[in-house]
This record gives C-alpha cells, sequence and structure tokens, in this order.
C-alpha cells in the first residue's frame, strides 16, 4: 500500500510536468501530491521495518523529527486544499479575469504562505514535544508519535497541555477549512444563478475531484483526533490513525486520473513516451 501511494503520486506529478498542464489548479495539485508522498514516508517506512525486525521502538530524536514533519505534511496538505478550492472559486465565479487574478506572483506568494504556515505548525509541535519530560520507556499506543498521545505520556502531564494542542490543531487546521468552506459558499451561490441544467453539472463537475479529496482528508483527519480524545481503546485509535497516514493519501492519486479528464489523457501520454522512448 505505501507503494502505491508513493508511485500514484509520483505518477500524479510526472503527468503534470510532462504535459503542458501549467495552469494554478495542477501545479496546487502537484504540491498535494508531493507532500503526500511525505506525509506517508513520514511514519509508514518506520513501521514497516519494526514489523520486519520485531523491534517496535524509536529514538528521542527520531520521534521528534516524526512529530515535526508529520505535522508540516499534514498542515500542508490542508492549506493546498485551501489554494485549490480558491482557484475553484476564481475560475467558476470570475472566469474571465481567472488568467488576471490567478497570475504566477499570486500562485508563488499562495505557495510561500502554504509553507509558511506549514512551517509554523510544525515548530510549534516540536517545541511542545521537546519540552515534555518521560520518566523512562514508554509505549504509545499508535504506530508512530502522535502529540497528543505523548503527551498523555509524560512525567508531568496535565490536560491543560493537551487541550493547548487540540486548539493549535483547531486553529491551524481551521483556517484553511473555512477558506474552502466560504469558496464553496460562493461556488454553489454562482452555479445556482446558471439557468441550464447542463451549465450546473459542467460547472461542478470541475470541482468533483477537489471535493472527494477534502471530505477524505478532513474526514479521516477529524476521525484520528475525535478518536485520540474520546476512545480509550489503543487498536481504535491506531485503526484511525493508518487511515488518515495511509489510505487518504493513497486514494488521492485514483481520485484524480478517474475523475479527471486533462490528467486521464496526461497519464495516457506519459504512458505513450514511455512506450515509444528508443533505446
Amino acid at each position: 500500500m505505501y507503494l502505491i501511494t508513493v508511485l500514484g503520486n509520483l505518477l500524479i506529478i510526472l503527468a503534470i510536468s510532462s504535459d503542458p498542464l501549467h495552469t494554478p489548479m495542477y501545479l496546487f495539485l502537484s504540491i498535494l501530491s508531493l507532500a503526500d508522498i511525505g506525509f506517508t514516508s513520514t511514519t509508514i517506512p518506520k513501521m514497516l521495518v519494526n514489523l520486519q525486525t520485531q523491534n517496535i521502538s524509536i529514538s528521542y530524536a527520531g520521534c521528534l523529527s516524526q512529530v515535526s514533519f508529520f505535522s508540516l505534511f499534514a498542515c500542508l496538505d490542508s492549506m493546498n486544499l485551501a489554494m485549490m478550492a480558491y482557484d475553484r472559486l476564481v475560475a467558476i465565479c470570475h472566469p474571465l479575469h481567472y488568467p488576471i487574478i490567478m497570475n504566477p506572483r499570486l500562485c508563488s506568494f499562495l505557495v510561500l504562505l502554504s509553507l509558511s504556515f506549514s512551517l509554523l505548525y510544525s515548530l510549534i509541535h516540536y517545541l511542545m514535544v521537546s519540552q515534555v519530560t518521560f520518566c523512562t520507556h514508554i509505549d504509545i499506543p499508535s504506530f508512530f508519535c502522535d502529540p497528543s498521545q505523548l503527551l498523555k505520556l509524560a512525567c508531568d502531564y496535565n490536560s491543560t497541555k493537551n487541550i493547548f494542542i487540540y486548539l493549535i490543531g483547531a486553529f491551524f487546521g481551521g483556517i484553511p477549512a473555512s477558506g474552502i468552506l466560504y469558496s464553496y459558499i460562493q461556488i454553489v451561490s454562482t452555479v445556482l444563478r446558471v439557468p441550464s441544467a447542463r451549465g450546473k453539472y459542467k460547472a461542478f463537475s470541475t470541482c468533483g475531484s477537489h471535493l472527494s479529496v477534502v471530505c477524505l482528508f478532513y474526514g479521516t483527519g477529524l476521525g484520528t483526533y475525535c478518536s485520540s480524545s474520546i476512545s480509550h481503546n489503543p487498536r481504535n485509535v491506531m485503526v484511525t490513525s493508518l487511515v488518515y497516514t495511509m489510505i487518504t493519501p493513497m486514494l488521492n492519486p485514483f481520485v484524480y486520473s478517474l475523475r479527471n479528464r486533462d490528467i486521464k489523457r496526461a497519464l495516457w501520454f506519459l504512458a505513450y513516451k514511455a512506450a515509444h522512448r528508443p533505446y
């Protein structure tokens, strides 16, 4: 499953770079695929090594690195989905001004903003976990270093720290989620004013892939946060975490390749080039 995730997202990146898909939407999609690869590569390889060697341990430094990179790529995923929602908003609500609004300067600014936002989120998690004191070897009820689970296992644990980390997650996750919600409210209100049913279907069909990925990402993410804070069964926490970190990034390339005509054409073009490449 990990190989499928990596290869699927790499194919999306290669298809976009080899075919003239240079619109902002596909720039954001290639960054999303790159973030998905980083997202799964932060946790899954270590889990596979542990299963192979029957050694289910991780060093303190390794745990801090995992917390930092996991937070970074999770936030980058969320920010990219918000940028893609804004792109759809401009494309549907202001189609004639799309090239002017979504110019290279704005796209570069949005990418830098999402990266800076994600780095800040990662830094906050790193600082919080690095200041925690652990009494001895601890058993984490998950297959990766989940900050909320780590805080519960600290010697100086108090619920205030855990509440704070959930508030941080809600804030940094809520900003892009609010942007996505606002974009779709505007899109729906614009599309409903289109007189023909065919026009409405065409407008909504351009958002289908993105909306599916948004539901997958935020649905599993919310499930993971709720299970880690409410459920006392480690197995339930582990299953929801696995779905969030592995299943969702694996499904993203399939969603975009099956529902997007341009991506399908680019993948066929990539396969044709590979088949007719002179050796």
